[in-house]
């Protein structure tokens, strides 16, 4: 997979599939590492006086966080780049096409979220998406396609794979970075190798776990979180009342896969639970009880932070409890403080967890995925569109 290292981009007209997609209150975006992130690939690009054109979403039509205009994105944006982020509310048209050739040398515009045109996230391939109006529209103007965010890689969507297949292509810094990252959970791991596992999306885990440990490439299987629940319900822990939990979230969707598996992961040995709003540990032959769990226990924060200290690789996906709340971060902050001062190489993905990083102003971690699913198809060995497409042209 080539880089923007192969490519000289003065003068040429570059697009861009970035991720933006951001928390959204009230209708206001918030800055995100997501948008900081690329933001820098597009400051390289313009300072080499490239005309860049980029592309994102911003959530899913029908939901809250979706917005058709990305406009308050290429604010965020110039903020970070130093420089202005135009903008232009139109994919197609004559109005993106003025727009893109009177761009000048650094020059940087931002198009209407891809998902607005519904053709986007229709499920074809490559070759299909490049026949599609989007692609063949703006194709013609454009030198390079840059893919610089490994989070949309698994979806065949048009912006993500059409492009690539019918202009010269590489991976921008953002998807650099994080391939190079990914390499030391994967191919170059160093043992002990630590995974902790936790958030509210058991099911997610379940290949990834399989895959490690059918490789031999795992020493000590954390849980909390969710994650963490399951795995206590599988070796026959009754919680009481964080079952009806469980149950509205369908996180027990999984627990027979689980099951399979529950000898090879450590599991929590108290927890903490809500009595009027205060935090409350027991330790878990105390269980089942009547109050909901929001986080892992000190005997068991002490417990995992014991193994981490000897690991030379840590992945942490989820964060053990419920992070937002002061009462209840306490597993999430020791846990994060304990990988930032760890001696090996460490690895925190998902959006909550890097949430929780900056929310704490967390040191030390050596690499912050800002991919959730997409992060675990890749480390599961799952075929990933976005991907594919670069390798093969």
């Amino acid at each position: 997979m080539k880089t923007l290292d192969d490519f000289d981009v003065k003068g040429k007209r570059v697009l861009v599939r970035v991720d933006l997609n951001s928390p959204v209150s009230d209708g206001v975006v918030q800055l995100s590492g997501r948008i900081k992130q690329h933001a820098k690939t597009l400051k390289e690009l313009s300072d080499k006086d490239a005309k860049t054109v980029v592309i994102a979403h911003q959530g899913r039509k029908g939901e809250e966080d979706y917005l058709e205009s990305l406009e308050q994105h290429a604010k965020l944006l110039s903020e970070q780049v130093g420089k202005e982020v135009k903008y232009i509310n139109f994919l197609f048209g004559s109005e993106v096409k003025n727009a893109i050739e009177e761009l000048e040398r650094g020059d940087i515009l931002l198009l209407k979220n891809t998902r607005s045109w519904d053709g986007e996230t229709e499920n074809l391939t490559a070759q299909q998406h490049a026949k599609g109006a989007f692609v063949e529209v703006l194709k013609e103007y454009f030198d390079l396609f840059v893919q610089d965010s490994l989070s949309v890689c698994h979806r065949s969507h048009a912006s993500v794979v059409g492009f690539a297949y019918v202009l010269p292509n590489c991976a921008g810094r953002v998807l650099e970075n994080e391939l190079k990252a990914l390499d030391k959970v994967t191919k170059k791991i160093e043992r002990p190798f630590v995974l902790i596992l936790g958030g509210s999306k058991p099911s997610d885990y379940i290949d990834l776990i399989n895959k490690y440990l059918e490789e031999n490439k795992v020493d000590h299987i954390l849980s909390c979180g969710l994650f963490g629940h399951v795995s206590l319900t599988a070796k026959g822990i009754n919680l009481g009342k964080q079952n009806e939990f469980l149950e509205r979230k369908k996180a027990l969707d999984c627990i027979f896969d689980v099951r399979k598996i529950a000898d090879k992961i450590k599991t929590p040995v108290d927890v903490a639970v809500k009595v009027d709003d205060k935090r409350v540990e027991l330790k878990v032959e105390k269980l089942p009880s009547e109050y909901e769990i929001f986080d892992i226990g000190s005997k068991t924060i002490k417990n995992y932070n014991k193994i981490i200290s000897k690991a030379k690789t840590v992945f942490l996906k989820g964060t053990p409890g419920y992070y937002l709340w002061p009462e209840f971060s306490k597993g999430t902050v020791k846990i994060l403080r304990k990988l930032g001062k760890s001696k090996g190489f460490t690895l925190v993905g998902g959006g909550d967890s890097s949430s929780a990083v900056e929310l704490y102003g967390i040191k030390g971690i050596d690499h912050v995925s800002l991919s959730g699913g997409a992060l675990l198809k890749y480390l599961a060995g799952k075929r990933l569109p976005g991907l594919e497409v670069l390798e093969h042209v």
